[in-house]
């Protein structure tokens, strides 16, 4: 029976929130506001889906800007993230990325780990490249979507063992459906999410301990 770790993205595997790197390319005082935003999001201060589309329409991201941001995220990498999926998959985890980001730009970071498998939420562009709109029925752009992503998830084949590691309050409403769950601080600690985990870590590397990955 396999196992299953689930990872954020944005400021957990990478240090990035991808939607305010978005946001830089529309000048500071954009993005304050979907920092801000973000924040609030990620705080558990403010539903996600007041935000979710609010942001996208401040910043209409084309392809090539989304494109961009996939290249930010393998620039911006967690030190360990690489290392310590390979080490998971080696013991038989199967990897998932679930992130309220957006596919597009997670593709080729995903791909530059070694994760095949993303669950994120789909951008539509125009012909000419420009933004048209996104997936508004995917469950990540709503609060308590993760836990209905990982409920699909485990509906497709039995685990043994499910984690999910991540840095914000959606992440953390995943917990319900998980046997653990990993809180991480390395790019930014929040308080709820820090009180509530199972673990909190200020780094990837902390996982392989505690799981006992590569033991002897």
């Amino acid at each position: 029976m396999s196992k299953l770790i689930l990872f954020d993205c944005d400021s957990t595997l990478s240090r990035i929130e991808g939607v305010d790197e978005m946001a830089r390319l529309r000048g500071e005082e954009v993005f304050r506001e979907i920092e801000e935003m973000t924040n609030l999001a990620m705080d558990g201060k403010i539903p996600l889906s007041e935000i979710f589309g609010r942001r996208l329409e401040l910043v209409r991201p084309s392809r090539e800007e989304t494109a961009a941001i996939g290249q930010a995220y393998i620039d911006t990498v967690e030190p360990h993230a690489v290392d310590v999926i390979g080490a998971l998959k080696e013991e038989g985890w199967e990897v998932v990325i679930v992130s309220g980001g957006y596919r597009q730009a997670i593709g080729p970071f995903a791909d530059f780990l070694g994760v095949k498998r993303v669950e994120a939420v789909d951008l539509f562009f125009n012909e000419d490249g420009s933004y048209r709109s996104f997936d508004r029925d995917y469950p990540a752009t709503r609060n308590g979507g993760k836990l209905e992503i990982v409920e699909l998830l485990k509906a497709e084949k039995e685990f043994r063992q499910v984690i999910m590691v991540g840095d914000g309050a959606s992440d953390l409403e995943a917990k319900p459906a998980v046997d653990l769950f990993f809180g991480f601080g390395g790019f930014v600690e929040r308080e709820i999410v820090k009180k509530e985990a199972d673990h909190f870590i200020g780094s990837l590397a902390e996982i392989l301990p505690l799981l006992k990955v590569g033991a002897t």
